[in-house]
């Protein structure tokens, strides 16, 4: 998987190796780039995965599944923490719920990423 294309004016803040679930509820590792306007996450394709979420894009030359959130479109941002999940659910405008799941590890620089 390549870095996360920006666009003019974008700066990425961090990246993070992380499982994604989006609205319709497939699992996925991949690589999280919050930059100061989106939210970028690239997992490799999966034939069998057939999104319905228009966040979604397809980068055929690095057969990558890209996600692509604009933080103008993010509502809410909700921190669940467990013993052995520490998640982000990120709620959008359209009221969409996306989890970033990042395992044991802390995600509280994520939470201040997206909110920054």
């Amino acid at each position: 998987m390549s870095n996360a294309t920006l666009q003019p004016g974008e700066t990425a803040n961090d990246t993070w190796t992380i499982f994604y679930t989006p609205p319709e509820g497939k699992k996925f590792n991949g690589k999280l780039t919050v930059t100061n306007k989106r939210l970028i996450y690239r997992t490799l394709y999966d034939a069998a995965y057939n999104p319905a979420s228009y966040h979604v894009t397809f980068d055929k030359e690095d057969k990558d599944v890209i996600y692509s959130i604009n933080k103008a479109d993010i509502a809410k941002v909700d921190v669940q923490k467990s013993f052995l999940a520490k998640k982000v659910i990120v709620t959008l405008s359209d009221g969409s719920k996306h989890e970033f799941n990042y395992g044991v590890m802390s995600v509280d620089k994520l939470v201040d990423a997206i909110n920054s």
